[in-house]
């Protein structure tokens, strides 16, 4: 793996239509957290990111069934799937969660979605990829959009849980990155669409015991009737298909184009947040989308 150049995508998939399972995903996922961020008065985290994540396994094992396509996985697709199950689904849907309990939604969307902090030197180090420096000027526009979006200057860092918060979800970044990581290095020879129950399933039974755990239902935890259609349509709809999209965008494209891709995501989410929630929208959110904007055309022409 060492030294080689990681530009030409794996077989099976062209560069275009890895860019439109990108698209596809930054939509899917960008929405997903003000909507979450709502839903959270009828709701607690961690049981409706179970919720995400069994329901998403249900749908898709049952879509697989009646296609005749569910199978148990074969022992080489166990590593790769097991890292975006344990790693992208669970770990990632655990500390999100709990996050936007404790965050703004527009905010969650930023740093819940930074892979570029950790993908693109990972990447470099780990895969030996060679990034063109047209494509650390896309990085470079990125990051700096994201802080300036952040504007940490702005911010109440004494609020309870600002800091925890924002800590968990850098935290959830790098899980998401590592997965990534891991599926180029130990790509599942099944198609991703077959491995979609079973890498949900494993991040359900990793979430499962926390929930038990943190929120008991006992004390209050679970999902009331006014989350049930918001839960029903993340976890049956927009959670297989986004990470079936967002696993084979990452797979297909350099590490630079598709962490600075999915910087997309927070401005779905932040204009969602602006928009329904009321989220405040100043010109550091201006400014910095706009950033990320240019980072994603310096990328996709690098």
């Amino acid at each position: 793996m060492m030294g080689r150049d990681a530009g030409p995508p794996p077989a099976g998939l062209s560069q275009a239509k890895a860019l439109q399972l990108l698209l596809l995903s930054v939509v899917l996922f960008g929405g997903v957290w003000p909507v979450t961020k709502f839903a959270f008065q009828h709701a607690t985290p961690l049981w409706f990111g179970f919720s995400r994540a069994a329901l998403a396994a249900l749908s898709s094992a049952v879509l697989l069934g009646v296609l005749g396509r569910l199978r148990w996985p074969r022992r080489s697709d166990w590593p790769g799937m097991g890292a975006i199950g344990l790693l992208q689904i669970g770990a990632f849907f655990a500390l999100v969660h709990v996050a936007l309990s404790l965050v703004p939604a527009g905010r969650t969307a930023i740093l819940g979605n930074v892979t570029i902090f950790w993908l693109v030197p990972l990447s470099v180090l780990v895969l030996g990829e060679r990034v063109s420096r047209q494509r650390w000027v896309a990085a470079g526009l990125g990051l700096a959009g994201v802080g300036v979006m952040m504007s940490p200057w702005g911010m109440d860092w004494s609020a309870p849980g600002a800091i925890f918060g924002h800590s968990l979800l850098l935290l959830a970044s790098l899980c998401w990155s590592l997965a990534i990581l891991l599926t180029r290095l130990y790509p599942p020879r099944a198609p991703i669409v077959e491995l979609i129950p079973w890498m949900f399933l494993l991040g359900a039974l990793l979430i499962l015991p926390l929930a038990l755990w943190r929120e008991p239902l006992s004390a209050g935890g679970g999902i009331g009737p006014g989350a049930w259609l918001i839960a029903g349509f993340i976890g049956l709809v927009a959670a297989p298909i986004g990470t079936w999209a967002t696993v084979e965008a990452g797979r297909h494209l350099n590490a630079v184009v598709a962490s600075v891709g999915f910087l997309m995501v927070p401005l779905v989410g932040l204009a969602l947040a602006t928009t329904w929630l009321g989220e405040p929208l100043g010109w550091d959110l201006i400014l910095g989308g706009a950033l990320v904007v240019l980072s994603v055309i310096v990328a996709a022409r690098g």
